[in-house]
């Protein structure tokens, strides 16, 4: 359930500025999540979020960008395995299938490792399309994803 809030929290933060800890509250409350404000503060501090200044003059929420790699692996293995129900490809193309609402957080996740021969990812609700350069990046990234899952 908390990689799952995690997740939810990542995408959220993504999809929109959001200000404080009770917007966020709030959120996660519409989204299914029933949890305390000091639930929301703790997962904030592990997820290391940071308020960011942006362009309009305010503080965001923001996903800290500069984590140790293992530390970015080991979150992005657990919102991984915790969402992805299935993985194919056709071509230089991949699709991963995710558990509703998942897509988002896991395609930020996959983003931020900077996979060797990824062209671009695009997420919807529950699934994510992968562009690779060539057929042999994709069948590499989908034995390493498929291991992952296992």
């Amino acid at each position: 359930m908390k990689a799952r809030r995690h997740a939810k929290i990542l995408e959220l933060i993504n999809s929109r500025p959001i200000d404080t800890q009770d917007e966020l509250l709030g959120l996660l409350s519409e989204n299914g999540f029933s949890v305390t404000q000091a639930t929301v503060s703790r997962d904030i501090k592990e997820l290391r979020l940071v308020k960011t200044l942006t362009s309009d003059g305010k503080y965001h929420y923001t996903a800290h960008t500069e984590h140790p790699k293992s530390e970015m692996s080991d979150k992005f293995l657990l919102i991984f395995s915790e969402s992805v129900r299935e993985i194919d490809s056709a071509g230089n193309m991949l699709v991963i299938k995710c558990f509703t609402g998942m897509a988002n957080a896991v395609c930020a996740a996959l983003d931020t490792l900077h996979w060797s021969g990824v062209v671009g990812t695009l997420a919807g609700d529950d699934t994510i399309f992968m562009v690779m350069r060539d057929e042999q990046n994709a069948h590499e990234l989908v034995s390493q994803l498929r291991r992952m899952m296992a």
